[in-house]
């Protein structure tokens, strides 16, 4: 015996009105938020400038032939190596997701990380400074390049002060243990 068309539709209606939670198809919500007080803080406005000051290195320098003078494919290579990371750190930061991983030693790698990415860009704005002299003064870049030496230099401070803190916030955590 068939049914009849009608008592199928009804079917598929009843099945599909049936209200399914996340744990019923085998998945789980996120419990990411968005930190609003991270951007508030020290930490949080030097990852801001790193990142805009870096990015304004690394654009200004790859919008020109930068590969025609000596030293600043170290500095493209160095803002984009520190810049990326640091990135990802802001939105882990952003959204809390690094509460979420706590067999990382968040503080020790914050520590590591703006330590590292302040002597790589050191050594990055002392080249660029040295590199842009070389260039042809009446070339066209010319102006590119020295913009870019200047936020290199920014992008140092930025670090250092965040290695500073990155410091103090690793050593308030190895005296709590």
């Amino acid at each position: 015996m068939e049914e009849e068309p009608e008592s199928r539709a009804v079917t598929t209606v009843n099945r599909s009105s049936r209200s399914y939670t996340l744990e019923d198809l085998g998945l789980s919500h996120s419990a990411l938020a968005y930190d609003h007080k991270f951007m508030c803080s020290l930490p949080g406005i030097l990852m801001l400038g790193e990142i805009v000051c870096g990015l304004l290195v690394w654009t200004l320098l790859g919008g020109t032939e930068y590969l025609q003078v000596p030293g600043l494919a170290w500095v493209m290579f160095v803002s984009v190596v520190c810049w990326i990371p640091t990135v990802c750190l802001l939105l882990l930061h952003l959204t809390t997701a690094h509460t979420k991983i706590p067999r990382v030693p968040w503080s020790t790698l914050g520590l590591c990380f703006n330590g590292s990415a302040t002597v790589l860009y050191m050594t990055a704005a002392v080249i660029n400074a040295t590199s842009v002299p070389q260039a042809i003064r009446g070339r066209y870049y010319y102006i590119s390049w020295i913009a870019s030496t200047v936020f290199a230099f920014l992008v140092v401070l930025c670090y250092a002060a965040n290695s500073y803190v990155s410091y103090k916030t690793w050593r308030s955590k190895t005296d709590d243990t």
